[in-house]
């Protein structure tokens, strides 16, 4: 899994059927020990409805076709989870 923060929208009026109805997102990854952006960006189905500025969990390659709402789906890159919080032991 990925630890990321949605960034941003993207708008497609024409796709595969199969993506009909689902959202887009922009998702900045973030380091897990600090939470601060590494700079890698993807655009991820968002399985669970997260929000602007949410941290997330994302799964990606085949792993990203098994959520509930893209198996089968021509997807690589899902969210999966919205993060409510980081606790990590010293």
């Amino acid at each position: 899994m990925i630890l990321g923060k949605t960034c941003g929208t993207v708008v497609c009026t024409r796709k595969d059927e199969r993506l009909n109805g689902m959202k887009f997102l922009i998702v900045e990854e973030l380091a897990v020990n600090t939470q601060k952006p590494t700079g890698n960006h993807h655009i991820a189905v968002d399985a669970v409805g997260a929000g602007a500025s949410e941290t997330i969990l994302m799964v990606s390659g085949s792993s990203a076709r098994l959520t509930g709402r893209t198996i089968n789906c021509p997807v690589d890159a899902a969210i999966c989870g919205i993060v409510d919080e980081i606790t990590m032991d010293k």
